[in-house]
């Protein structure tokens, strides 16, 4: 029976290799004639003797076709011969891989070898099935009081955090992957500066949070197609574990520049910009890709995305979307960085569309009634400064008064400082308990 099976297989083997030669590359694109291939294949562009160079289908025009190169164009010419893989881009996974830096396609960026025993998986997989996904009913601990108690994120949820350049969001990533619940961490980094990546390790997240995190990067220098390759590559290994079993915490700093990088190849290959220069196809790839993280009938991906406001503008098309997409928004407020107020979570404007399902009836109310408390003071705080509100004329304004500094007080957290969620829990009961008294 298996020997049957084995020439069955054998019989169904395309022993074919199809090939093809460029005619010409423009910009970042190389247009070839031939070989037979369908889109997302990956293909070999032979440039020298023994040497050969990746790229991807990304397009057609007329009979020719558009490919996508991995690396540089430097040594590609005029008849390089393209052979066709038959395949997308397919990368190795496995538990061996935590604690390691690797790129889009999945190997070590320190230039060793990948461990043995890895599984091999497709890099771009299609999200689970709606009727698939179990409800999120149980509450994930990432170890930030201002996000456990005020934000508090469910096993499986999709979250966002929004911000401009400078403003902790590295920092806070690299708090949460030290602290978090899950069984493991996956982290994408994405069109960072090249500088940033051993930083991130070193300094954000340290050895203790390199032990049970798998890094993919990516760095702004790499072509487009690098960029969004690890994008997939890193959501493709939380996918696979997450298949084992396991509650994996994602995060993507950022999907801004995996949009970005998405743009610049719309463009190379001839899609027309339309919302302030984004093609129609970034805005067809965002849901694809967020939607592939979340719960499924085996394990779990609770996911943070990182988006860059352009001029701290959250209306932006980019941040607007992938907001109507994910199940929440934590929003960092520059403002309060600029005060040395870390994290700088405004949690006025930040939303966990979960918590109110997920967490207990008294942790519920004391949130609920801090933050309206925090917002009473903070719509009157310019008149509060300059002298023009008296006490006694209103006792809900004075009650702010009174539990502002020690709400300002809860909600900052020094990045080494670690906070169990029943902590944090217990000190907000406390701390509206305290004030009560008062």
């Amino acid at each position: 029976m298996k020997l049957a099976q084995l020439i069955d297989h054998i019989d169904r083997l395309d022993s074919y290799k199809r090939y093809g030669k460029v005619k010409k590359v423009v910009g970042l694109m190389i247009e070839s004639r031939g070989p037979e291939c369908s889109i997302g294949d990956v293909c070999y562009v032979h440039v020298g003797k023994n040497e050969k160079t990746l790229a991807e289908v990304v397009g057609f025009k007329e009979e020719n076709i558009l490919l996508m190169p991995f690396t540089k164009v430097n040594q590609i010419a005029p008849g390089c011969v393209v052979e066709a893989t038959g395949s997308p881009l397919k990368i190795k996974s496995g538990i061996s891989l935590i604690g390691k830096v690797l790129d889009a396609f999945g190997h070590p960026m320190d230039g060793s070898n990948l461990p043995k025993g890895l599984t091999t998986i497709l890099s771009e997989n299609e999200p689970p099935n709606p009727l698939t996904r179990p409800p999120i009913t149980k509450k994930i601990e990432v170890g930030v009081k201002a996000i456990d108690g005020f934000l508090t994120i469910g096993k499986g949820q999709r979250v966002g955090i929004f911000a401009g350049s400078g403003v902790g969001k590295s920092t806070l990533l690299g708090m949460i992957a030290r602290s978090s619940g899950a069984d493991i961490n996956v982290i994408a980094l994405i069109g960072e500066r090249g500088r940033e990546v051993r930083e991130f390790i070193e300094r954000d997240l340290g050895e203790e949070g390199l032990k049970r995190t798998i890094i993919v990067a990516a760095t702004s220098d790499q072509p487009a197609l690098m960029r969004i390759k690890a994008a997939y590559s890193a959501t493709a290994i939380a996918e696979y574990f997450r298949d084992k079993g396991y509650n994996v915490m994602f995060m993507m700093d950022s999907v801004t520049r995996v949009a970005i990088a998405q743009r610049e190849i719309g463009l190379a290959v001839g899609e027309p910009p339309t919302t302030k220069g984004y093609t129609p196809s970034v805005f067809a790839m965002l849901p694809r890709l967020l939607e592939r993280t979340g719960n499924n009938e085996k394990g779990s991906i609770t996911a943070i995305y990182t988006v860059l406001v352009d001029g701290d503008d959250m209306n932006e098309p980019i941040a607007d979307t992938v907001r109507g997409i994910l199940d929440g928004h934590i929003v960092l407020d520059r403002e309060l960085a600029n005060r040395g107020h870390f994290p700088a979570i405004n949690i006025l404007k930040s939303v966990s569309r979960l918590m109110n399902h997920i967490v207990e009836p008294a942790h519920l109310e004391a949130a609920n009634k801090l933050k309206a408390l925090y917002s009473t003071y903070t719509e009157s705080e310019d008149l509060i400064k300059i002298g023009a509100y008296k006490r006694g004329s209103s006792k809900e304004m004075d009650q702010a008064m009174d539990y502002y500094p020690k709400i300002n007080g809860f909600l900052q957290q020094h990045m080494n400082e670690k906070i169990t969620f029943e902590e944090s829990v217990q000190q907000l009961i406390s701390l509206l308990e305290e004030g009560d008294k008062t």
